[in-house]
């Protein structure tokens, strides 16, 4: 198996800031694997010091993600899903491996197979902690794409930001922001959020997670509706009416990453804000690219450029994490 360690980048973001289209962009550079929706959806809520073995992680790997399969149930399909309507599980969504969902389809036009591949490698990792698994997973897939370095994006990552930090401790960091006002709107609109939203407050306000709610545990009656087989796609529609719930959670996801920063003090950091990427994306990207390390910062600034504003903009950002 290649052991090789590559260079690498986490982009940390409170997700609906225009975070997909940046990682939309550096896949165009051809020595770079840009991860989407992997460290904070998939083995959510694991710590990073846990030790596990190889069979152990691909098992957390390849198990369906609770939180998809509820939205698949409801209807509330996330935009950012991208299983391909021939795949193997398509007709069974529920059942779905988490990394399939989104991670591996953008990556691979054939995640089936690419899965297959991992299937054969990734539980014959070594007994380590889970941050480690995710380093080797992440480069493995690196160089199986023949590819120099990875950067990895998950929208929302702001909520754990100081996981991230500790786990990635050599990592360039990439920190995006947008307007909350804007970003909240957004949030309200969007699926992953609402039940977000609906989990973090659930947790100030009684201490559990309905998503994390073990055999014969009792909960308070008004948590019941919430809990993954009874929860409504009407009932996270009604949340987001209440935009006002959603700029508490951009605050908390804010504050979050901004501590993180704060106390880990990261070597490399770069700060980026959405409105500056979409109003002068040129200089923008080429800030990026020199901090990526791209050789071909310049070229590639230049070439993806004109792709901001096709998809940037109020409306457009709407559909981008």
């Amino acid at each position: 198996m290649d052991a090789t360690t590559h260079d690498h980048t986490i982009i940390i973001n409170t997700g609906r800031c225009g975070s997909t289209m940046l990682s939309d962009l550096i896949a165009e550079q051809p020595d770079t694997l840009s991860v989407q929706e992997y460290l904070m959806w998939v083995t959510p809520g694991i710590d990073g010091e846990k030790v596990l073995t190889g069979p152990a992680f691909w098992s957390a790997l390849s198990a369906p993600s609770t939180q998809l399969a509820t939205l698949f149930r409801t209807g509330l399909v996330p935009p950012e899903v991208r299983y391909p309507a021939h795949g193997r599980w398509a007709g069974n969504l529920a059942e779905l491996p988490q990394i399939l969902a989104i991670t591996l389809p953008k990556i691979s036009a054939d995640p089936d197979r690419l899965f297959d591949v991992l299937a054969g490698l990734v539980p014959a990792f070594p007994e380590q902690p889970l941050a480690r698994h995710h380093r080797m997973l992440l480069d493995l897939l690196t160089s199986l794409a023949g590819r120099r370095r990875w950067v990895e994006r998950s929208g929302g990552s702001s909520n754990i930001a100081p996981r991230l930090l500790r786990d990635f401790p050599g990592a360039r960091v990439v920190y995006l922001t947008r307007d909350r006002a804007d970003t909240a709107r957004s949030m309200s609109r969007h699926s992953c959020f609402q039940l977000m939203q609906l989990r973090v407050e659930l947790v100030g306000r009684y201490g559990l997670d309905p998503f994390e709610i073990v055999p014969g545990q009792r909960v308070p009656a008004e948590v019941e509706r919430y809990l993954p087989d009874r929860l409504t796609a009407e009932a996270l529609r009604e949340r987001g009416q209440d935009v006002r719930r959603f700029e508490g959670l951009c605050a908390f996801l804010a504050s979050q990453a901004e501590q993180a920063i704060a106390d880990v003090r990261p070597r490399r950091l770069l700060r980026m804000a959405y409105e500056d990427l979409v109003d002068d994306p040129l200089p923008q990207l080429e800030r990026l690219g020199r901090f990526l390390g791209f050789e071909d910062w310049q070229p590639w600034a230049r070439r993806v450029a004109g792709s901001v504003h096709a998809r940037g903009g109020a409306q457009a950002a709407e559909g981008r994490a």
